[in-house]
């Protein structure tokens, strides 16, 4: 009786630690994600705020060119704070990380418009943006090593988590437009309601500090004899491009979905509030589905798992695409997102599992900080701008999206190829 009580209570203890690892690493993952995705749909606003210009379409670019501006720190806070975390620990490299997306984050929330103060106030945006792109970039490679050094033995569940995270803040972001456009005047709106998410967003951070303060940080490993920088670029550049390409896909997906919004506004005229129900929708399949493929993963192969989500999301896209600009009725819209998202879930669950498993403990942090961010600075960041661009050709118009798309699920594939069947030669030697 006393051992069995011993063990339910040893068993009890180990699940609470997993929450707690779970919240305290995705806490700053979700800040990150959240910011990323109120700034993708409030972008109309923004744009009228800090880049106003007589063309509606460059006052757009202006936006999201600044939005992937960011992205171009990424790669540097990646490989600055993953070296930092597996030199110095993965705890200390995710307080710091919090500490200036929250920084960021306030800076955009309070920052004057261009009619207040000028030419001053797109270059301060700018440069918040890069400070919180600078510690986005750090923010993966540390909290991935973290969990999975962890867990190794549920490795796809347990980060599954960091990308659940990402459709919890889709789900938040969307609230918050759903209720701001059905409850506020459009004029509101436009001249200070949109800073109201980004506020809340400050709100987060103290609370991700407090938490992660109080983690025990016991996995980092001894850094690799020399730098870790040095070593993942001599010895490991073909792994960390292998993770790249497996991320390609599902951050294209994803940040099709932050320009749904202004997608259905330019292109259909639909009230804002039609495409922030379909993100809704989208993050909440996101957020419920994504630890469930992980925990699949877990038992039959990431790379099985992630190339039959592939084929159904290339199979997808343009259908989808089409059926919305042949129909372009909210309800389609939500359906369209809806399903897209579900696939994205599908495909999301083993990723984080994966990237860690192509690189060794001691580069970890930095292998995937560095192979993360420039696949979400190409894939990713710089999507919404290239598919306004897009947009602007008559032949492509409003199916930009759906060619992006099908060329990057294609790349994908090709990448999950090459990763199973290396690793199936790998089991016959």
């Amino acid at each position: 009786m006393t051992v069995t009580a011993s063990a339910e209570a040893s068993k009890a203890g180990v699940e609470k630690n997993i929450t707690r690892l779970v919240v305290a690493t995705s806490i700053g993952n979700a800040l990150e994600w959240y910011d990323v995705t109120v700034y993708g749909y409030f972008a109309v606003y923004i744009s009228r705020a800090f880049f106003p210009n007589d063309n509606p379409r460059t006052s757009l670019l202006l936006t999201f060119g600044t939005f992937g501006l960011a992205y171009l720190a990424r790669p540097i806070g990646g490989v600055v704070l993953g070296a930092y975390a597996d030199r110095r620990g993965r705890k200390a490299s995710l307080l710091f990380s919090i500490a200036l997306m929250t920084l960021g984050t306030f800076a955009v929330a309070v920052m004057p418009t261009f009619g207040t103060i000028g030419i001053s106030a797109p270059i301060a945006v700018i440069a918040a943006r890069l400070v919180q792109g600078f510690s986005a970039g750090g923010e993966f490679g540390s909290s991935t090593a973290f969990l999975v050094e962890h867990r190794p033995d549920r490795r796809g569940f347990i980060a599954s988590w960091q990308f659940a995270s990402q459709g919890f803040s889709n789900l938040l972001a969307s609230t918050f437009g759903v209720v701001l456009t059905a409850w506020m005047a459009p004029e509101d709106l436009s001249s200070w309601g949109w800073r109201i998410p980004f506020l809340f967003g400050v709100l987060i951070g103290p609370i991700g500090i407090y938490i992660r303060n109080h983690l025990e940080d016991a996995t980092a490993p001894p850094a690799a004899q020399g730098s870790p920088v040095k070593e993942i670029f001599l010895n490991q550049k073909s792994r960390v491009l292998l993770g790249i390409g497996a991320l390609a896909l599902s951050t294209a997906v994803n940040y099709l979905i932050i320009y749904m919004p202004t997608y259905v506004v330019k292109n259909f005229h639909l009230p804002p509030v039609a495409g922030f129900t379909a993100t809704f929708v989208g993050g909440i399949m996101v957020t419920g589905l994504t630890p469930f493929a992980g925990m699949i993963s877990d038992r039959v192969g990431r790379t099985r798992h992630m190339i039959a989500a592939n084929i159904l999301l290339l199979f997808s896209i343009f259908p989808m695409f089409l059926l919305i600009t042949k129909d372009p009725v909210p309800a389609v819209i939500i359906f369209a997102v809806f399903w897209l998202s579900t696939l994205k879930a599908l495909y999301y669950g083993p990723l984080a599992a994966l990237m860690a498993e192509l690189l060794p403990a001691a580069t970890r942090a930095t292998g995937l900080g560095l192979g993360y961010n420039i696949g979400v600075t190409l894939f990713g960041g710089m999507g919404p701008a290239t598919m306004t661009w897009l947009g602007g050709f008559a032949l492509i118009g409003a199916l930009a999206p759906g060619y992006y798309l099908t060329a990057v699920a294609t790349l994908s594939l090709a990448t999950l190829l090459t990763i199973h069947t290396a690793r199936v030669t790998a089991r016959k030697y």
